[in-house]
């Protein structure tokens, strides 16, 4: 099973964020068990770096981070393409369009997010980490 990972689950995990950490993290566990195949686009690795470098304050504890990000998951490029056919998608916010035409792209079985209601309109359906290991493990 392919998972594009959305921002807030790799946040979630980064920065032990609770209530939402346990469910996040087993998700990346079962990537990392290759249980799982998990992605996320390269623009989400910016965004996450920019947020843990704000939350904590250090750049070089937020480059860390990124690098054991990659470690993690699979960061997958944004292409011209992507922000064409994310236009197409009737989805609100354009940065979420994109990610859930990289989604697609990448024939991904679900979008993992705590947003679900961001990716009405996605051709690729979106579920919680608690959707997704109540559904399938």
């Amino acid at each position: 099973m392919k998972l594009f990972i959305d921002t807030n689950i790799i946040i979630d995990v980064l920065e032990r964020r609770e209530p939402f950490f346990q469910d996040s993290y087993k998700v990346i566990q079962l990537g990392l068990q290759a249980k799982l195949e998990t992605f996320m686009s390269a623009s989400a690795a910016t965004d996450v770096y920019y947020l843990i470098k704000r939350s904590i304050g250090d750049e070089n504890m937020a480059r860390e981070k990124i690098i054991d990000l990659t470690a993690l998951i699979r960061i997958c490029d944004t292409t011209a393409k992507d922000i064409t056919n994310g236009l197409s998608i009737k989805i609100n916010d354009f940065e979420d369009a994109v990610m859930a035409a990289i989604a697609k792209r990448e024939k991904a079985d679900f979008i993992v997010t705590r947003d679900n209601a961001d990716f009405t309109g996605s051709p690729v359906l979106a579920i919680s980490p608690a959707q997704l290991l109540g559904r399938f493990f």
